[in-house]
């Protein structure tokens, strides 16, 4: 691992910092210093770590968090929930966009008509406080570009597509409409050419970098916890992919990451 800081500093756009269990946070953020990681942005899934989310955010200077409810957790999504989510973005600055929010017909663990409900409810609270939104698609391409169809009139605010996995036509439609793409260790796995596919189509003016740690490894570190430390490594791979340097990539990469988020993300929070 490349514990140099002579490259542009990372950041680190999707992660989960509270499910990571093999180290502490304060280490993993130490680590991650150590690695030119030095933004970190954690994503809450669910009513149970909405305010984690925020403690963290709050407690460490490097880390930035988001509110909102995953698809797979749609089915929890209520008014409590809801008012917990609003309260928060008008309460607490680091809270910096909705999400992760969308849907997934892979395993379906909500209905997808709730899965549809809570993903438009929760457009809706980012349009109301002009916030970015994180999405979540996964096996349901048709309903998602459906849904943004109906809110693309009043959505303000750049759309980030995390962990992108989904079909061409998909990404077709994401960068069309000038959305980003975000693109985390799969892009080292042998047999993600699919995902590799729709690296290439994608212009580094629109690729935001992840981990989605703790899952997602990348190769070298498949089978260990994943962290935001190894995102140099999904960095590099990016730019090999691509055939620019990697300073370039990195550079670029930063620049979107303000876009999305309207805010420069290296200046202290």
């Amino acid at each position: 691992m490349d514990h140099s800081n002579q490259h542009p500093p990372i950041i680190e756009t999707h992660c989960h910092l509270d499910y990571l269990k093999s180290d502490s946070i304060p280490n993993i953020i130490k680590k991650s210093l150590e690695c030119n990681v030095q933004k970190i942005i954690t994503i809450s899934v669910n009513p149970d770590n909405l305010n984690t989310v925020v403690d963290i955010a709050n407690n460490y200077q490097q880390v930035l968090c988001t509110q909102g409810v995953h698809p797979h957790d749609a089915r929890l999504f209520d008014d409590a929930a809801k008012r917990t989510i609003i309260s928060n973005i008008k309460n607490e600055k680091r809270v910096i966009a909705v999400g992760e929010i969308g849907l997934d017909y892979h395993y379906d663990k909500s209905p997808r008509d709730i899965q549809k409900k809570v993903f438009e409810d929760q457009i809706q609270i980012s349009i109301d406080h002009d916030l970015p939104i994180i999405i979540h698609s996964r096996e349901s391409e048709d309903d998602t570009i459906s849904i943004l169809k109906n809110f693309r009139h009043v959505i303000k605010k750049p759309i980030a597509f995390h962990c992108f996995t989904s079909k061409r036509y998909l990404a077709e439609y994401v960068l069309n409409e000038g959305f980003y793409i975000g693109f985390n260790g799969i892009i080292t796995f042998k047999a993600a050419d699919n995902v590799r596919e729709i690296l290439d189509m994608t212009p580094i003016s629109r690729i935001l970098l992840e981990t989605d740690a703790p899952f997602l490894s990348p190769l070298p570190y498949r089978g260990k916890e994943n962290a935001p430390y190894y995102l140099p490594v999904i960095a590099k791979r990016i730019s090999e992919l691509k055939n620019v340097p990697l300073d370039t990539l990195l550079e670029t990469v930063n620049c979107n990451v303000n876009d999305v988020f309207n805010e420069n993300m290296l200046t202290p929070t």
